[in-house]
């Protein structure tokens, strides 16, 4: 509908001078030759709208088509039943119709005295000559017209159609061989053989005027010529006419000119596009060098920091057994050894890398959580406050790996040699989908509603359309309401609105290990809500019947453990399916969780976002919404978003259903500083509701390419040997590198990824996960094949060198035993390999660090470019309280 209202709505009246202008459009040739070879004209008459737009006449295509048709109608119903129209008088357009849909010379009209002068334009005639003054630039469709003869004058006519029953026109006629057309021949004969300059003058005899004004040149063989009887001399003139022009045209000089300045032109355009690519190859040159060299500077600097940790705990064990003590380290709890010298010295501490920071022995773990971020604990910025300062160092520790990435990212022409992410958890195959799909014309909506603040749970046509969504891809027994539906930017900003409506400041949540890293942020930084950990591990023992089973027995002891220390626990975290894992809970699983839940009066956050991505028919999902009855209703809050199951995480939305309207309320209140634009509410509302192309176009292709590269990775896995969960369900494959540890720890763990990590692939290590176990790691399997392939390459590079070291060091060390540590095997976890551990009790912590030291010296240069007495020059306060710490020993 056109933006003007009503008054221009299909079927509305047209004014006298409006219908003129369509006329003149319509009756050209080339449209009317566009309109007869063509069977869909809705084009043509879309571009005469966009002219008459031009004009300041304000119509659609389908207006312009419509008009057309009625007069047609019209002029079909005079012809037919050869009488005038109602009102007794002659249809004013009836000629100019007449004319055109006969394929007859138009008719011209000009305004003379108040009524309408019809001048008729015959092919081969002639036309003033100032008829040539006007170009074809001027007009819509690359023909030439003259204002005058594009005039149409009409009179307004009482009778029952408006426009349709016009003032006819003056009758004219023309008659050959008059003598004053003869007397005008004979003199352009004349002058044409005399050759005077008169005869030179060019005069239009070669153009035709249709009804709109417009002129084309005028073939010899048009049907328009053979209606005409030729007039005497008009064929000399005609050929010496014809003849000038011929030559005019035909200079190759004029030709050899342009072709010569064409290829002028697009050689220097050609040349400057060369030194622009020059240019911008040379800054990108320069900036990938700066780039290196500060990684390079941050390198050093990280393993010298890695070093003087490995030689402060070797001198504290060292201590402590010359004491009699205890051979455990004795490091302060959530400190690394930067920080530990800079408390030493007075000079405030350092805030070191959140991984090694938490990497500590299993029975410290709870005392971790429960104490976890005392800002006493690291270095403050005086420009922040103390939960800025907490904030600070979760995100300056936690991204290290994606920022590195992002400075250093792959991409096959400008920069084969960057880092191949294997570490976000992204949907990278169905790009090409998506995009096809949300550039659609549905798609683009821009109302007023649109553009002003929303209801702050989300527009109503959004929730409804999110609430049937779930209906049918959750299998609910009943319709879900759309009250119940709240929308945010991302499932992320769900977990910190929840974590801080549900629980106050310093309380905390309970959740199964390992787990997406993510949550702790999102509900720490925010509520000031802790994390209470049921740790699993890949031990078959009691219960559980496959590696990292959650249980009840689990849940139930890490609730009781967290309450004997004084930690309120407030709610429950499922994830479904598992992140890391790829677990898929059973309804009874989901029932015992749900249950347990109610005993305790804990609301249980179910977090369904890989919902769809379940790319097995083996593998069945059931989504807590499906269960016939909740066993507690009200504490039971679910959440999934469209960032993984449609591969669009840059386009944050999540949804929450919960049937507990004080919750909804208070998370709404807290949607104004997460809330979702309204175009983009208008996108996922267009996108869910397309339920064909979901299950017939996007679901089967994401699903098989889900496959395709998950089958590709765990065979590259199987060629390896390594071991690693089988689960179909995600985009992240979880395995076991615990073989490629030495000792078995999550320092070494860290080394390992940082040494994936300088070769080029991203992964996320087990303890971002908050796993047990060191040595477990977490691979992207979801993206393209030719990624995918370098990727595997680079990782088992890192495996083989890994592999080597390992056997080189079992030859130097005798006291290892050749025990084999044995994870369980089932059917679900394939290739579970064997890894060594140590035996030694009596050097394990010191042998340990040792053997740390040893891998650290090999794989740097460190000790020869810093020597002791450089070091003591550069930093003599550090030295110090070294040489003190060595001459107590």
């Amino acid at each position: 509908m056109d933006f003007r209202g009503k008054k221009y709505e299909r079927g509305s009246n047209w004014s006298d001078p409006e219908v003129v202008e369509l006329l003149q459009l319509w009756a050209d040739e080339s449209v009317q030759m566009e309109l007869e070879s063509c069977l869909r004209n809705q084009h043509v008459f879309n571009r005469i709208a966009e002219v008459l737009r031009e004009k300041g006449i304000h119509r659609t295509g389908d207006q312009c088509r419509e008009k057309i048709k009625k007069m047609k109608l019209e002029y079909r119903r005079i012809k037919d039943n050869s009488k005038a129209p109602r009102g007794g008088r002659t249809w004013k357009f009836y000629e100019v119709m007449d004319r055109v849909l006969t394929s007859r010379p138009a008719l011209a009209y000009s305004s003379l005295s108040g009524s309408m002068m019809a001048q008729q334009v015959l092919q081969g005639g002639m036309v003033e000559s100032y008829h040539h003054q006007f170009g074809s630039s001027a007009l819509p469709f690359g023909h030439s017209q003259h204002p005058e003869l594009m005039e149409i004058k009409c009179e307004e006519v009482n009778s029952d159609e408006h426009c349709l029953t016009p003032e006819p026109p003056p009758s004219m006629s023309y008659q050959q061989g008059s003598p004053e057309e003869h007397e005008m021949e004979r003199a352009f004969l004349e002058r044409a053989q005399n050759d005077s300059p008169i005869s030179r003058v060019e005069i239009p005899i070669e153009t035709s005027v249709s009804p709109s004004g417009f002129s084309e040149p005028n073939m010899a063989n048009s049907s328009r010529i053979q209606n005409v009887v030729p007039r005497p001399g008009f064929s000399a003139l005609h050929r010496l006419r014809k003849k000038r022009k011929g030559q005019r045209m035909k200079d190759p000089l004029d030709d050899l000119l342009l072709k010569t300045l064409t290829s002028q032109r697009a050689m220097e355009e050609r040349f400057l596009q060369m030194e622009e690519r020059r240019f911008q190859r040379d800054l990108d040159v320069e900036e990938r060098r700066m780039q290196l060299e500060q990684r390079r500077f941050e390198l050093e600097r990280e393993h010298e920091f890695r070093m003087f940790n490995v030689f402060a705990q070797m001198l504290s064990i060292l201590k402590q057994s010359h004491s009699g003590g205890s051979s455990s380290v004795a490091m302060p709890r959530g400190l690394d050894f930067s920080q530990a010298l800079s408390k030493i010295v007075g000079m405030g501490g350092g805030g070191g890398d959140l991984q090694e920071m938490r990497a500590r022995p299993l029975t410290e773990k709870k005392v971790d959580m429960h104490g976890f971020c005392n800002p006493s604990d690291f270095q403050r910025s005086p420009y922040l406050s103390a939960r800025g300062n907490i904030a600070n160092i979760f995100r300056g520790s936690t991204e290290e790996g994606y920022k590195a990435y992002h400075a250093d990212k792959y991409d096959e022409d400008k920069n084969p040699n960057g880092i191949i992410n294997f570490g976000t958890s992204e949907n990278k195959l169905c790009f090409d989908l998506m995009s096809k799909r949300l550039t659609q014309a549905d798609m683009n909506l821009m109302e007023p509603p649109l553009l002003q603040y929303p209801d702050w749970k989300g527009h109503m046509f959004l929730r409804e359309e999110v609430a049937r969504f779930l209906t049918y891809y959750c299998k609910a027994p009943a319709p879900l309401k759309a009250e119940n539906v709240i929308v945010l930017n991302g499932c992320g900003s769900l977990f910190s609105a929840l974590a801080t409506v549900l629980c106050d400041p310093g309380e905390a949540v309970l959740i199964a290990t390992p787990f997406y890293g993510g949550i702790t942020q999102s509900v720490f930084l925010y509520g000031n809500v802790k994390l209470v950990y049921a740790y699993l591990d890949s031990k078959i023992t009691g219960t559980s019947t496959r590696p990292f089973q959650l249980t009840v027995e689990k849940l139930e002891k890490a609730l009781q453990d967290a309450r004997a220390e004084g930690v309120t626990v407030r709610a429950l975290i499922l994830l479904n399916p598992q992140n890391p894992l790829g677990d898929i809970y059973s309804l009874s699983e989901l029932r015992d969780y749900l249950e347990f839940a109610k005993r305790h009066e804990l609301h249980v956050i179910v977090d369904e976002i890989y919902m769809l991505s379940v790319f097995d028919e083996s593998a069945t999902f059931h989504s807590v919404l499906g269960m016939d009855r909740l066993p507690d209703p009200q504490r039971t809050h679910v959440m999934w978003g469209i960032s993984k199951d449609f591969a669009v995480s840059g386009i944050r939305f999540g949804t929450l259903y919960t049937e507990n309207q004080d919750v909804a309320n208070a998370v709404a209140s807290l949607c104004y500083f997460h809330g979702v634009c309204g175009p983009v509410q208008h996108k996922v509302a267009q996108l869910l509701r397309d339920r064909d192309w979901i299950n017939q176009v996007y679901l089967r292709a994401n699903h098989a390419r889900l496959k395709a590269a998950h089958t590709y990775v765990t065979d590259e896995l199987k060629t390896l040997g390594v071991p690693f969960l089988n689960r179909n369900a995600g985009f992240f494959v979880w395995i076991d590198f615990r073989k490629y540890l030495r000792t078995g720890t999550f320092e070494e763990e860290m080394l390992l990824w940082r040494r994936f990590l300088d070769n080029k692939v991203l992964l996320s290590c087990g303890k971002a996960f908050e796993c047990s176990e060191p040595g477990w790691f977490r691979i992207i399997f979801a993206d393209k094949t030719h990624r995918l392939q370098l990727g595997m390459q680079r990782i088992r590079k890192v495996l083989e060198e890994r592999e080597q070291e390992i056997l080189a060091e079992e030859k130097e060390q005798p006291c290892q035993s050749d025990q084999d540590g044995k994870a369980d095997s089932t059917d679900e976890v394939i290739f579970v390999s064997r890894h060594q551990e140590p035996t030694c009790a009596s050097s394990s912590n010191l042998g340990d660090l040792i053997g740390l030291l040893q891998q650290q010296m090999r794989s740097s240069d460190w000790l020869q470019k810093n020597t002791a007495e450089q070091f003591a020059q550069e930093k003599p306060e550090i030295y110090d309280v070294f040489s003190k710490l060595v001459g107590k020993q």
